[in-house]
């Protein structure tokens, strides 16, 4: 029976991985695939901290393949490439603000009122809708900015809002932080590596704040909760991994149209679906 369960484990972060950093919606993915797979007598708070922790493992995977570069103290580097470093922090620190002072307060009432499958479908079909019109729209323009180390701190800012709005379930952060991206002139590439880095404060901190709380209120979990967890953020951070580098390779030589579509076909069958539920 536990076999069972670490096999739910491994789907769970298969979906994880691949569906945290594709501009495809994790949540709406990680709410139509627990409406059929449950585990073994669930408990809310495992739930609930489930649903957060195993982003750790994606995240970790971004630290993991751009150690290198994120990192201001590798022996080795010039000062100028040092300056680099830590003006690339900058900007993702700045980024990060509207997150912090508005995402941060208004996390759990979106959560409560809009974490269920009519909103997610709305929100994935919406923003299907917005990557397809953007991408016909910037048809032949040149983006103004082709190069991370050439990006404007106000641009970093704007994009940072536009982080903000994945506060609605469906919506992906990185769908979010895109398409901030695309809107204001910044590369596919440059959007979706600034995309990455941008997951790393905003991902642990929301971890590290619902750990805080799972703690504080004297939540404990069971050995096999704590390994089922772990063996998810394990498949995440495998996945996450493989899907990153398919993200860069990809948006090297296409759009994100493609995307775009499926998110449409998404929204569709999850509205057609929460549409069946009222008469079954």
């Amino acid at each position: 029976m536990f076999l069972i369960e670490m096999i739910k484990s491994i789907v769970f972060g298969i979906i994880e991985g691949i569906t945290e950093w594709l501009p495809i919606s994790s949540t709406g993915h990680l709410i139509l695939v627990q409406e059929f797979i449950h585990y073994q007598k669930p408990n809310d708070a495992f739930m609930e901290m489930f649903n957060v922790v195993i982003q750790l493992g994606a995240i970790l995977a971004v630290v993991v393949l751009y150690f290198d570069k994120l990192n201001p103290f590798k022996p080795g580097k010039t000062p100028r490439q040092i300056q680099k470093t830590w003006q690339l922090w900058a900007k993702v620190v700045i980024a990060s603000l509207p997150a912090v002072v508005i995402g941060v307060p208004l996390d759990n009432w979106f959560e409560a009122h809009f974490h269920n499958f009519v909103s997610v479908a709305v929100m994935l079909i919406i923003y299907g809708v917005v990557f397809i019109l953007l991408e016909r729209r910037n048809q032949g323009v040149k983006p103004v900015v082709t190069d991370l180390e050439k990006l404007p701190y106000k641009t970093a800012l704007y994009i940072g809002f536009f982080q903000v709005l994945s506060l609605f379930p469906g919506t992906s952060r990185s769908g979010a932080t895109i398409v901030g991206g695309l809107l204001n002139g910044t590369s596919r590439s440059v959007v979706t590596e600034f995309t990455f880095y941008l997951g790393i404060p905003v991902m642990f901190g929301a971890s590290a704040l619902k750990i805080f709380k799972f703690v504080k209120a004297g939540q404990l979990l069971s050995f096999g909760q704590f390994f089922l967890l772990l063996v998810a953020m394990g498949v995440a951070f495998a996945v996450s991994m493989v899907a990153i580098r398919f993200l860069t390779s990809y948006v090297k030589k296409h759009d994100f149209t493609l995307f775009g579509k499926y998110r449409i076909v998404l929204g569709s069958v999850l509205l057609l679906y929460s549409f069946v539920r009222l008469f079954v």
